[in-house]
């Protein structure tokens, strides 16, 4: 496995306001986070139910399947999976640690982002049902809708460039950086897409602990593992270092 981006430390929240260095420690610009097992409970139910509906094996990746097909039949398989979504949306539970994050987050002015393989519809239903309304809205949002999806850096990139932290020239054609260096963000999720799509932006990757998952702890390009959501509160406070690579 190829070894991209040198180690980096966050500076305390407390002394980062207004300041992109401080000691020698990069300040922390923002956070983005995937949804379904990271913002709300995992609904892994979903995953086979898509692939049910869509006759395709365990193996094969969902969004790859769809875009494979002739445009004409997308539209219908991406009904199939919206569907099994719209439905599951019904049952989200908001993860352990949710409001209390983000609420030191806002504290501290730190930028909240999404990237998202789901589309925007259990999205909104989450942050509208689940989060109270003094909490700072997420910006920017990346759904589906954005190509390439992850595993791919590009939705990451995304909303660095819109964040200010990049410019469209950092970026190659492709959706990957063009060079390797860190960047001043943290990539919260629970899949090994999202760990793979924020090392490769080069930002730290932090994993939500989940069944099943417990490979992705050891991997390399996981910077930190927390168990709830508020866990990254002490971390940040104390100043987040990532994994020696």
């Amino acid at each position: 496995m190829e070894n991209q981006h040198p180690a980096r430390r966050f500076a305390p929240l407390s002394k980062g306001k207004g300041h992109d260095v401080v000691d020698g420690s990069m300040v922390l610009k923002g956070i983005v986070f995937d949804v379904d097992g990271t913002l709300c409970e995992p609904q892994n139910y979903m995953f086979s139910l898509m692939r049910k509906n869509l006759n395709i094996s365990a193996g094969q990746d969902i969004l790859d399947h769809v875009y494979s097909l002739p445009e004409a039949e997308q539209k219908e398989a991406h009904r199939k999976i919206e569907e099994v979504e719209s439905d599951a949306m019904k049952k989200q539970i908001p993860q352990a640690g949710l409001v209390t994050l983000m609420e030191h987050l806002d504290a501290n002015d730190i930028k909240k982002g999404i990237c998202t393989r789901n589309f925007n519809t259990p999205v909104e239903h989450l942050l509208t049902n689940h989060l109270p309304g003094h909490i700072n809205a997420f910006a920017p949002i990346v759904t589906r809708d954005f190509r390439p999806p992850k595993p791919s850096p590009a939705g990451i990139l995304h909303i660095a460039k819109q964040w200010g932290i990049i410019s469209e020239s950092d970026v190659a054609d492709n959706g990957r950086p063009v060079a390797k260096r860190p960047l001043p963000l943290i990539m919260v999720g629970d899949s090994i897409d999202d760990i793979i799509a924020g090392h490769d932006a080069g930002a730290a990757t932090v994993l939500l602990r989940s069944e099943g998952k417990e490979d992705l702890e050891k991997d390399p390009r996981t910077d930190l593992v927390i168990s709830r959501l508020d866990e990254l509160i002490d971390v940040l406070e104390k100043g987040f270092e990532s994994r020696h690579r």
